[in-house]
Parts: structure tokens; C-alpha cells; sequence
């Protein structure tokens, strides 16, 4: 089954470097009436979009559905595509709060799940055109858009935006940042200054954005499957006990974290219906 599904990243152009992450594709062709659910990990970022990506939910129906190019905003919790038939999606993921260069506040992008057009922001695309061309091709158009769109927004919006993603990546990549205050005296500014631009930039406040960087740090761990120490890992993140830590991973995944670990390592089925580790989009 996972022949039938590949996944790549594809790294950003120099003028869109802190603003975008990468670029990623996703292309599915799948036997008969087969379908595979693809499990997305929550994450502060935003998805600029264009392919025939199936509606968010366990049931949306048969495919193949009609090609769209479509903006979602960052998610709080587990969401799951189910994949059918044929098709492809290409995307930009942004930074963590990267794309407030294309948007004055991001919060305007939720609730989670919501698709908008990419025209609100700027971003002119025609889908069926992208859609028809090489992936390689297709990344490159979706970025030459969003970097042309850039034109027209306020240089201080842009600046704002990459530098609040090079505080994101600081707080992302250190496990020692726990508070609002360790993550401000690390990037050289106030709490205050974190409160002020963090939430319109991102969509969320920054204790938030730093508890979900310890829980996908926790999912991490868990992908390795069985046989990990959650009462150690509890402690390496800064949670209270392994029950918080068990809490936090339920509330966004559904499952506690040693069931999540065990469907990492269980078989997967060559049949209809399995469900796939969430890509790191």
C-alpha cells in the first residue's frame, strides 16, 4: 500500500527563506475502491495548497474530488484525510509564523480546518494550470506566486514575520525554553514583546505555541514505538508527572501515548483501509 503513496519536501527559494519552510508534495494511486487515512499531527503553521486532497474528516466520500487551490491555517488537534483513488496535492508550508508576511493577523485563518482562497492573500494561482505541470514545476510556480505577492505588502510586515519565525525556531529547537520568560530573555526581547507580536503572527499566545513544542516533541519519542520510558520523557520535557504528559498527548491525538507508540510498531495491512504515520507537513 505504501508503494502507492509518496511523500517528498522540497526547499524553499532564497526570497521566500524564513518565511516558508518547504515546499511538499503528496502524489496517491490506489487499487480498486482502496482507501488509506492519513493521520496530520497539529501543528502552528499554515498550508498553501493546490490539487485534489480529499476534505478533511473519516468519511468524505469517493474520489477523485475536483482540483483546488485553497489556504488552512494552522490545527489544534488530530485531523485526518482520507486518501482515494488517484491524485496529488502540492503545498508550501510556512514557518511558524511565517505567514503573517502575507497577512496582517492569522487568526483571521480559523477556525482549523477552514480552506480560503489563496487570492485573499495575494497569492494568484490558477489550480488546473499547476495541477497539469511536473510536481518540480508546480512547486516552483506555488513559490514564484507567494514571493511575487510579497511585492505587495508592507516591508515591516515581512520583516516582523521572519523575525518572529527565527524566535519560533530559538523556543522549537532548545527543550531548555519552557516559559514565556526563558523564551524572551533567549531572543533578546520582553515577555511583553512576545505577547504583543506572537499570537497575530502565529495564531496562538506563546505559552501555547511552548506546549505544543514539548507535546510534538513527545510524539516524537513516541514514533519510536513500544519500550519507552514516559516517566522519563515526562521529566526530560518539563511536564509535572507522566500523567500531564499522558493528558496533553490524549487531548490532541485521541490515544495515549503508548497506544500512539504501539501503531507505530504494529503491521501494517496491504488492504483497504490502514492508517499512516502523519507526515511532517
Amino acid at each position: 500500500m505504501l508503494r502507492a503513496v509518496s511523500f517528498a519536501k522540497h526547499p524553499p527559494v532564497e526570497s521566500l527563506d524564513g518565511l516558508i519552510a518547504h515546499g511538499w508534495h503528496v502524489e496517491w494511486a490506489l487499487p480498486g475502491g482502496a482507501q488509506l487515512a492519513q493521520d496530520v499531527l497539529p501543528f502552528p503553521a499554515v498550508n498553501v495548497s493546490v490539487g485534489t486532497a480529499p476534505p478533511e474528516g473519516a468519511d468524505p466520500g469517493p474520489g477523485p474530488f475536483p482540483v483546488r487551490a485553497y489556504v488552512t491555517g494552522m490545527t489544534r488537534t488530530l485531523t485526518r484525510r482520507v486518501l482515494s483513488a488517484s491524485g496529488r496535492n502540492v503545498a508550501l508550508r510556512s514557518t511558524i509564523g511565517g505567514f503573517a508576511a502575507w497577512v496582517d493577523d492569522v487568526r483571521d485563518l480559523q477556525p482549523a480546518g477552514r480552506e480560503l482562497p489563496p487570492e485573499q492573500f495575494g497569492i494568484g494561482l490558477n489550480a488546473e494550470d499547476i495541477h497539469a505541470i511536473p510536481i518540480e514545476q508546480a512547486i516552483h510556480e506555488l513559490m514564484t506566486a507567494a514571493a511575487d505577492a510579497l511585492a505587495c505588502r508592507p516591508a515591516r510586515a515581512v520583516r516582523d514575520a521572519r523575525e518572529v519565525a527565527s524566535w519560533a525556531r530559538r523556543a522549537e529547537e532548545d527543550p531548555r525554553i519552557r516559559t514565556v520568560e526563558q523564551w524572551a530573555r533567549a531572543v533578546g526581547v520582553s515577555s511583553r514583546t512576545l505577547q504583543r507580536l506572537v499570537p497575530g503572527a502565529v495564531g496562538a499566545g506563546p505559552s501555547w505555541i511552548l506546549r505544543r513544542f514539548r507535546l510534538l516533541a513527545a510524539i516524537e519519542r513516541a514514533r519510536t514505538g513500544c519500550g519507552v520510558r514516559w516517566a522519563q520523557v515526562a521529566a526530560d520535557l518539563g511536564y509535572a508527572d507522566q500523567a500531564h504528559l499522558s493528558r496533553a498527548v490524549k487531548d490532541a491525538l485521541g490515544v495515549s501515548p503508548r497506544e500512539y507508540a504501539a501503531r507505530q510498531t504494529a503491521p501494517r495491512p496491504a488492504a483497504s483501509n490502514g492508517s499512516v504515520r502523519p507526515p511532517p507537513t
